[in-house]
């Protein structure tokens, strides 16, 4: 089967950057959850930077459950994220990156950084027309935030090198796949240029 034709969205005028899940939990191999993810950290210093300084907006999410009511279904097929509990050393966002004064972090407790949180209203707010989305997982919590993004009729620009898997087929496969229905997946230097 032939791949689909698709026109590249780029970014708009005014672009939101989205960093998902790049907490403690995630960024450190000590825990369960955890990967070597310096590079992807060193990444997105980069697109912080780039967006601070032009003072667009800057959203990050992390993952905490309440109660053991929280995603009941989602905790019991990955049974380490049970230590994502409130005032945790691993939900707090990875202090390599911030975040910043002003910068909103989400508590969310299912994939996508959407799903039963504020973040689109918090976007609209703002008159944000298009997003960069970045973080860990690439097939997890990037991907359904992504997805999520265009679903609500948002241009999703992914940068290659700041997002990250603990599976690299599964991280190589995400971003062809994101690429081909989703999301512009550009290497980081195209994403600072369209800035």
């Amino acid at each position: 089967m032939a791949d689909l034709d698709r026109e590249s969205q780029g970014l708009g005028d005014r672009p939101a950057l989205v960093v998902v899940d790049m907490i403690n939990g995630f960024t450190d191999p000590a825990c369960p959850l955890g990967s070597d993810a310096d590079s992807v950290v060193r990444a997105n210093q980069e697109l912080l930077a780039a967006f601070r300084s032009r003072a667009l907006p800057v959203f990050f999410t992390t993952v905490v459950y309440h109660s053991k009511e929280e995603a009941r279904v989602f905790r019991d097929r990955v049974p380490a994220l049970d230590v994502l509990q409130p005032d945790s050393h691993w939900v707090k966002v990875d202090p390599r990156l911030g975040p910043g004064e002003g910068e909103a972090v989400i508590e969310k407790q299912w994939a996508s950084g959407f799903f039963k949180t504020d973040l689109l209203e918090r976007l609209q707010a703002v008159n944000v027309d298009s997003l960069v989305v970045t973080g860990l997982t690439t097939s997890g919590c990037v991907r359904a935030t992504a997805v999520d993004g265009l679903q609500h009729d948002y241009r999703v620009v992914i940068p290659a090198e700041a997002v990250g898997d603990r599976n690299e087929e599964a991280h190589r496969a995400n971003l062809f796949d994101l690429n081909a229905k989703y999301a512009d997946v550009l290497n980081l230097k195209k994403v600072l240029e369209l800035l």
